[in-house]
Protein backbone atom coordinates (compact mmCIF):
# COMPACT_ATOMS: atom_id res chain seq x y z
CA UNK A 1 0.00 0.00 0.00
CA UNK A 2 1.69 3.31 -0.79
CA UNK A 3 2.20 5.75 1.66
CA UNK A 4 -0.05 8.12 3.56
CA UNK A 5 -0.15 11.75 1.73
CA UNK A 6 -0.93 14.37 4.19
CA UNK A 7 -4.40 16.76 3.28
CA UNK A 8 -4.43 20.53 3.63
CA UNK A 9 -0.26 20.54 3.80
CA UNK A 10 -0.23 24.34 3.55
CA UNK A 11 -2.01 24.89 6.22
CA UNK A 12 -0.43 21.95 8.61
CA UNK A 13 3.25 23.71 7.32
CA UNK A 14 1.72 27.48 7.94
CA UNK A 15 0.99 26.36 11.72
CA UNK A 16 4.44 25.00 12.05
CA UNK A 17 6.39 27.92 10.99
CA UNK A 18 4.13 30.10 13.24
CA UNK A 19 4.65 27.77 16.23
CA UNK A 20 8.71 27.60 15.18
CA UNK A 21 8.66 31.52 14.88
CA UNK A 22 7.14 31.77 18.07
CA UNK A 23 9.50 29.07 20.26
CA UNK A 24 13.22 29.54 18.36
CA UNK A 25 12.73 33.48 18.74
CA UNK A 26 13.15 32.84 22.45
CA UNK A 27 16.26 30.35 21.97
CA UNK A 28 19.16 33.17 21.91
CA UNK A 29 18.81 36.50 23.35
CA UNK A 30 22.40 37.71 22.84
CA UNK A 31 25.12 36.29 20.62
CA UNK A 32 26.89 33.14 21.78
CA UNK A 33 29.57 34.15 19.56
CA UNK A 34 29.99 37.83 20.90
CA UNK A 35 26.96 38.69 23.16
CA UNK A 36 25.36 41.27 20.87
CA UNK A 37 21.95 41.84 21.98
CA UNK A 38 21.46 41.80 18.19
CA UNK A 39 20.80 38.09 16.92
CA UNK A 40 18.23 37.66 15.07
CA UNK A 41 15.65 34.59 13.63
CA UNK A 42 15.65 34.62 10.44
CA UNK A 43 13.90 32.80 7.46
CA UNK A 44 12.35 30.20 9.86
CA UNK A 45 15.83 27.82 9.53
CA UNK A 46 18.94 30.09 11.14
CA UNK A 47 20.05 32.83 14.04
CA UNK A 48 22.09 35.70 12.13
CA UNK A 49 24.52 38.29 14.14
CA UNK A 50 24.72 41.40 12.57
CA UNK A 51 27.72 42.37 14.48
CA UNK A 52 30.14 39.72 14.19
CA UNK A 53 28.83 37.77 11.05
CA UNK A 54 27.72 34.39 13.64
CA UNK A 55 25.45 32.40 11.87
CA UNK A 56 23.48 29.20 13.63
CA UNK A 57 21.61 27.21 11.38
CA UNK A 58 18.58 25.49 14.30
CA UNK A 59 17.99 22.62 11.36
CA UNK A 60 15.87 19.61 11.84
CA UNK A 61 15.60 16.75 14.36
CA UNK A 62 15.15 13.30 12.83
CA UNK A 63 12.63 11.44 14.52
CA UNK A 64 10.62 7.83 14.22
CA UNK A 65 7.58 6.23 15.62
CA UNK A 66 6.04 2.79 14.74
CA UNK A 67 2.18 1.94 14.97
CA UNK A 68 2.34 -1.33 16.10
CA UNK A 69 -0.46 -3.23 15.81
CA UNK A 70 -1.00 -6.35 18.11
CA UNK A 71 -4.52 -8.84 18.29
CA UNK A 72 -5.44 -6.64 21.02
CA UNK A 73 -4.94 -3.46 19.64
CA UNK A 74 -2.03 -0.54 18.44
CA UNK A 75 0.80 -0.71 21.05
CA UNK A 76 1.30 3.07 22.82
CA UNK A 77 3.54 3.95 25.58
CA UNK A 78 2.94 5.89 28.71
CA UNK A 79 5.38 8.81 28.88
CA UNK A 80 7.25 8.83 32.13
CA UNK A 81 8.84 12.16 31.70
CA UNK A 82 8.20 15.24 30.19
CA UNK A 83 7.49 17.00 27.68
CA UNK A 84 4.11 15.48 27.94
CA UNK A 85 4.81 12.94 31.12
CA UNK A 86 1.49 10.70 31.59
CA UNK A 87 0.73 10.68 27.68
CA UNK A 88 0.30 8.17 25.12
CA UNK A 89 2.54 8.09 22.71
CA UNK A 90 4.22 5.39 20.02
CA UNK A 91 7.72 3.49 20.24
CA UNK A 92 10.44 5.46 18.84
CA UNK A 93 12.08 8.45 19.46
CA UNK A 94 14.96 10.98 17.60
CA UNK A 95 17.42 9.26 15.31
CA UNK A 96 21.28 9.37 16.45
CA UNK A 97 23.96 10.39 13.86
CA UNK A 98 25.38 8.34 12.03
CA UNK A 99 21.68 5.90 11.78
CA UNK A 100 19.29 5.88 9.44
CA UNK A 101 15.38 6.06 10.08
CA UNK A 102 15.07 2.25 10.86
CA UNK A 103 18.44 1.78 12.74
CA UNK A 104 17.43 4.17 15.03
CA UNK A 105 13.70 2.88 15.07
CA UNK A 106 14.69 -0.43 16.33
CA UNK A 107 17.67 0.93 18.51
CA UNK A 108 14.54 2.90 20.45
CA UNK A 109 12.36 -0.27 20.62
CA UNK A 110 15.25 -1.98 22.09
CA UNK A 111 15.93 0.91 24.69
CA UNK A 112 12.38 1.29 25.80
CA UNK A 113 10.39 -1.94 25.24
CA UNK A 114 13.17 -4.41 25.12
CA UNK A 115 12.00 -6.19 22.13
CA UNK A 116 13.67 -5.84 18.58
CA UNK A 117 10.80 -6.06 15.93
CA UNK A 118 13.40 -6.69 12.79
CA UNK A 119 13.21 -4.76 9.69
CA UNK A 120 10.83 -5.32 8.39
CA UNK A 121 8.55 -2.12 8.54
CA UNK A 122 6.75 -0.13 5.90
CA UNK A 123 6.76 3.62 5.61
CA UNK A 124 3.66 5.32 6.29
CA UNK A 125 3.68 8.92 6.61
CA UNK A 126 5.95 12.04 7.92
CA UNK A 127 4.88 15.10 9.65
CA UNK A 128 6.09 18.03 11.57
CA UNK A 129 6.53 18.82 15.10
CA UNK A 130 8.46 20.81 17.99
CA UNK A 131 9.61 18.88 20.68
CA UNK A 132 10.13 21.43 23.51
CA UNK A 133 12.99 20.33 25.79
CA UNK A 134 14.47 22.49 29.07
CA UNK A 135 13.91 25.78 27.51
CA UNK A 136 14.74 24.71 24.08
CA UNK A 137 12.62 23.81 21.20
CA UNK A 138 13.87 21.54 18.97
CA UNK A 139 11.68 21.00 15.51
CA UNK A 140 11.54 18.01 14.24
CA UNK A 141 10.32 15.97 10.64
CA UNK A 142 9.16 12.82 12.69
CA UNK A 143 9.10 9.50 10.34
CA UNK A 144 5.70 6.75 11.08
CA UNK A 145 6.38 3.27 10.06
CA UNK A 146 4.00 0.21 10.35
CA UNK A 147 4.78 -3.17 11.97
CA UNK A 148 2.10 -5.75 12.09
CA UNK A 149 3.13 -8.04 15.74
CA UNK A 150 -0.25 -10.08 15.98
CA UNK A 151 1.21 -12.55 18.97
CA UNK A 152 2.71 -9.35 20.71
CA UNK A 153 2.39 -9.46 24.25
CA UNK A 154 2.84 -7.40 27.44
CA UNK A 155 4.62 -10.31 28.68
CA UNK A 156 7.45 -10.21 25.86
CA UNK A 157 8.18 -6.12 26.39
CA UNK A 158 10.96 -5.21 29.25
CA UNK A 159 10.17 -1.34 29.67
CA UNK A 160 12.78 0.89 30.78
CA UNK A 161 10.93 2.84 33.87
CA UNK A 162 13.26 6.31 33.47
CA UNK A 163 11.56 6.23 30.27
CA UNK A 164 8.53 4.04 29.96
CA UNK A 165 5.54 4.65 32.93
CA UNK A 166 3.25 1.70 31.05
CA UNK A 167 2.34 0.33 27.77
CA UNK A 168 -1.71 0.29 26.39
CA UNK A 169 -3.23 -1.77 24.18
CA UNK A 170 -5.91 0.01 22.42
CA UNK A 171 -8.14 -1.14 19.35
CA UNK A 172 -8.26 1.68 16.81
CA UNK A 173 -11.60 2.66 17.46
CA UNK A 174 -11.08 3.45 20.98
CA UNK A 175 -8.45 5.30 19.98
CA UNK A 176 -8.30 8.90 22.43
CA UNK A 177 -6.48 11.46 20.19
CA UNK A 178 -6.16 14.36 23.14
CA UNK A 179 -4.51 11.63 24.92
CA UNK A 180 -1.92 11.47 22.42
CA UNK A 181 1.24 13.24 23.71
CA UNK A 182 2.11 14.68 19.83
CA UNK A 183 0.59 16.62 17.43
CA UNK A 184 2.27 15.03 14.90
CA UNK A 185 1.49 11.27 16.98
CA UNK A 186 -2.18 12.31 16.73
CA UNK A 187 -2.19 12.83 12.61
CA UNK A 188 -0.04 9.76 12.10
CA UNK A 189 -3.02 7.88 14.28
CA UNK A 190 -5.94 9.58 12.77
CA UNK A 191 -4.32 8.82 9.20
CA UNK A 192 -3.82 5.61 10.06
CA UNK A 193 -6.80 4.80 11.08
CA UNK A 194 -8.40 6.47 8.59
CA UNK A 195 -7.01 4.34 5.71
CA UNK A 196 -7.66 1.00 8.06
CA UNK A 197 -11.28 1.71 7.86
CA UNK A 198 -10.94 2.14 4.23
CA UNK A 199 -12.54 -1.02 2.19
CA UNK A 200 -9.44 -3.33 1.11
CA UNK A 201 -8.77 -3.60 -2.89
CA UNK A 202 -8.34 -7.64 -3.33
Amino acid sequence: MPPFTPRNLNSITDRNKRHINHWSSTMFHFCPSCASPKIRFEDHTLFRCPDCGFVYYHNTAAATGCIITTDEGILFLVRAKEPSQGKLDLPGGFVNPAEGAVEGLRRECREEIGWDPGPDFSFFASFPNTYPFKDIVYNTCDLFFTLSAPGLRKEDLRLDPEEIAGIRFVPPVQVNMDALAFDSTRRAVQAFIEREAQPQLV
